[in-house]
């Protein structure tokens, strides 16, 4: 659901990266979320979807417009609301010590209701490539994942700022034939920052199985399983059980320390003005010539990009009891300095995820391939329960493989391994 640490490319999402909510027991009480659906003007609304991001759970609401979703474990959701010739709507619940009942008022989808005029952009296409890039991913699971309505989808963008904006007015529909999902999504925002090299997006899925044989299905539940296995998810319950270790996390510590190699900003930059003063002259000659002016310029002008920080990794093999501490029921709590460097050792990187991907994480030369993520506290501390949820997925930032595993490579967080699903 969410930038990532690096010096290459940064992400932020609070749904592809499925720190959500899950809807299975793992041991605790159980509710339910009940509601009514209604129009702008207080009259009930039949017939609308309802479902809870992030899970397969859903239900449809009556004729008097009630709905309730039940066998729903204590944490925070988003619940989705659908209905045709209205916007589409997302509202969070928590659910803590008892059942929950809310009321949900729709407004009407002008755009969806008129006839809409689409300007033809020359640009479109490419934008819409960049999009599917960049929210489905590019693992090999993307290759079988596809957006069956791109036409709901606008794209915007801002020449000045070089910003590229996507939005939809209805949810996205996506058909991932690699996983056997076929996924609603109520897309809130995505934004690709050329001048920054940066991408944001957040938004909420729904889970729906698509229909197969028993030998399909069976690939299916094979592939779900590599796709669970080592995700963020995984390691998030892992980490709540203290059996990060046995499920083949290793954590340590990283943090930023200053760049005692570059200079001084305002040394530099006063460098670069002096020597680019009038009356200067740049040399510009042919191949194995210079001058020592341009031996200057390239000299500071290196200086410029040499990187203000440095990352350094603690080998200290940091103990989960110690990292996370139970201050509520059935909630953990975790708060610290600098990154979690986290290694996989039961998976390794694919040659084209540390050669093409852009999110590879630098590593000891005595760690062997094993995938890498790394976590960064936004705003602690990160609450987080037995089922792999965080309390505020935007209270954290994933890099490395996790950055990398996108719409593509998500399962339901209702999903349980080893377990053959209904």
């Amino acid at each position: 659901m969410i930038g990532y640490i690096s010096q290459m490319m940064k992400w932020y999402s609070c749904c592809v990266l499925l720190l959500f909510f899950s809807f299975n027991s793992f041991g605790q009480n159980l509710f339910s979320i009940s509601g009514t659906v209604k129009d702008g003007e207080g009259k009930p609304l039949p017939g609308a979807g309802i479902y809870l991001s992030g899970y397969k759970a859903a239900t449809v609401s009556d004729g008097n417009g009630q709905f309730i979703l039940s066998n729903v474990a204590v944490g925070n959701y988003e619940v989705l609301i659908q209905m045709m010739g209205y916007l589409p709507l997302s509202k969070n619940v928590l659910v803590s010590d008892k059942s929950v009942k809310i009321e949900v008022i729709l407004k009407e989808n002008t755009i969806q209701l008129k006839e809409v005029v689409i300007k033809a952009d020359p640009n479109r296409a490419r934008y819409l490539e960049m999009f599917k890039e960049h929210f489905i991913g590019k693992t090999p699971n993307s290759e079988k994942c596809k957006i069956l309505n791109p036409q709901v989808i606008q794209t915007e963008y801002d020449k000045e700022r070089k910003i590229l904006r996507v939005t939809a007015n209805e949810f996205l529909l996506i058909e991932n034939k690699s996983l056997g999902y076929r996924i609603k999504y109520l897309l809130e925002y995505f934004e690709r920052d050329f001048s920054a090299n940066v991408v944001f997006y957040a938004g909420h899925p729904s889970f729906e199985e698509l229909p197969a044989s028993s030998s399909k299905r069976k690939s299916w539940l094979k592939k779900r399983e590599i796709a669970y296995f080592g995700s963020s998810t995984h390691f998030f319950r892992s980490l709540y059980q203290n059996t990060t270790k046995t499920e083949g996390f290793i954590i340590h510590k990283m943090r930023s320390v200053a760049n005692r190699n570059r200079l001084p900003d305002s040394l530099i930059n006063a460098s670069i003005k002096r020597l680019y003063k009038p009356g200067n002259t740049i040399v510009r000659i042919g191949p194995g010539f210079t001058s020592p002016l341009n031996d200057s310029i390239s000299y500071w002008l290196k200086q410029r990009a040499v990187s203000k920080s440095l990352n350094v990794l603690d080998r200290s093999e940091i103990l989960t009891d110690t990292l996370a501490t139970q201050l509520y029921k059935e909630v953990k709590t975790m708060n610290f300095d600098g990154d979690l460097y986290i290694v996989n050792t039961r998976e390794n990187e694919t040659e084209d995820y540390t050669a093409f991907s852009g999110h590879s994480v630098a590593r000891p030369l005595d760690i062997p391939n094993y995938q890498i993520s790394t976590l960064h506290i936004l705003k602690g501390p990160i609450h987080f329960y037995p089922n792999g949820g965080v309390f505020n997925p935007k209270s954290v930032l994933l890099g490395g493989f996790w950055a990398y595993e996108k719409i593509a490579d998500m399962v339901p967080m209702d999903y349980i391994p080893n377990v053959k699903e209904e």
